[in-house]
């Protein structure tokens, strides 16, 4: 079900708000008049981010919250609630990232991780529907990645979250409709590489810079993508085709995928810069209120990536069809 009102009348809260993808949403929906409620642990950040929303054209409300706390959580959703009148959406963002060998990534950064991306959608979530109900429905929305559906080496926990982000949605949705709650909508994004600081603020235990794989795209893409799922829900949404073009090919063809991936990050993920170990921004915030990661010059290998996702694909499906055709011979024979 889509929103109840108009995005110049809702009320949408985002958390991981203080850059990236949180912020280019922000702004997106700012654009369109919407209330926007910021959230992540950067209050600093938020604020600049708050006052671009309001010169948008927007409104705005910056509650510091700590999604792993979910107590912080709930009061997230009274402020909001309070602020604006209700809560017509509610878009789980905020992630945090650790690279390296999973033998490698102290448990420490690994829990925190989980709690970060998986729990925190958790709290998100709970803190959200009784306020969706109570407006006469609404949309939560997930931001999950393409690692939700593939994977990829050297992100672990990362893509341990993901996946698990995913299964929880599916579950949730089905809750809301055999309870009679299909007012609510839950959707999945699933972006590709997002030219975001990501890649800058994750916990690095490889001993390297660690770049985006290309192709990357820009943030505002998946903002977009996330004011469709918005007007129109919908049970998941791709944002940038190579998301797409690699969930069909992990589909057809699962192991050969997951080798071709592997080969392939294992060779676009890192630089040739050496890197001392680092916590990141796991433990402490250090966003800035940055919508990208500086990544311009690799997005220019979108459109030759993108077109060799798409053969890679396309064999992947004709060499498959293949095998399917001569096992089929050979049983009818």
């Amino acid at each position: 079900m889509p929103l109840t009102r108009s995005l110049d009348a809702a009320t949408v809260v985002i958390t991981g708000a203080s850059s990236g993808i949180g912020t280019a949403t922000a702004y997106a929906l700012a654009r369109r008049g919407a209330a926007v409620v910021l959230a992540a642990r950067s209050e600093a950040a938020l604020g600049r981010v708050a006052q671009r929303c309001e010169e948008l054209g927007g409104r705005s409300l910056v509650v510091p919250t700590d999604v792993t706390d979910a107590v912080s959580v709930e009061r997230l959703a009274e402020r909001a609630a309070t602020g604006f009148g209700r809560i017509d959406a509610w878009i789980n963002n905020a992630a945090v990232g650790a690279v390296g060998l999973f033998d490698e990534i102290p448990v420490a950064e690994f829990r925190r991780v989980l709690e970060v991306n998986l729990l925190g959608a958790v709290h998100g979530i709970r803190a959200a529907l009784p306020h969706l109900g109570a407006a006469g429905g609404g949309v939560v929305v997930n931001n999950a990645s393409m690692l939700a559906e593939v994977a990829m080496p050297y992100q672990s926990a990362y893509n341990a979250t993901k996946h698990g982000l995913r299964g929880l949605a599916d579950t949730i949705r089905q809750e809301l409709r055999v309870t009679g709650r299909s007012n609510i909508s839950i959707c999945t994004v699933l972006p590709a590489t997002v030219d975001t600081p990501f890649f800058r603020h994750a916990a690095n235990h490889s001993g390297r810079e660690v770049l985006p794989p290309p192709p990357i795209y820009p943030p505002e893409m998946v903002a977009a993508t996330i004011v469709r799922l918005l007007r129109r829900p919908r049970r998941e949404a791709y944002a940038g085709n190579a998301a797409r073009l690699l969930g069909l090919q992990w589909r057809l063809a699962p192991a050969l995928a997951e080798r071709t991936l592997g080969w392939y990050t294992h060779r676009t993920q890192f630089g040739p810069g050496v890197r001392l170990e680092s916590t990141g921004n796991v433990f402490r915030a250090d966003a800035d209120g940055r919508r990208d990661g500086g990544w311009h010059g690799r997005r220019r290998q979108l459109v030759r990536m993108t077109a060799a996702f798409g053969l890679a694909v396309a064999g992947t499906a004709v060499g498959t069809i293949a095998a399917r055709s001569r096992r089929d011979r050979t049983e009818r024979a």
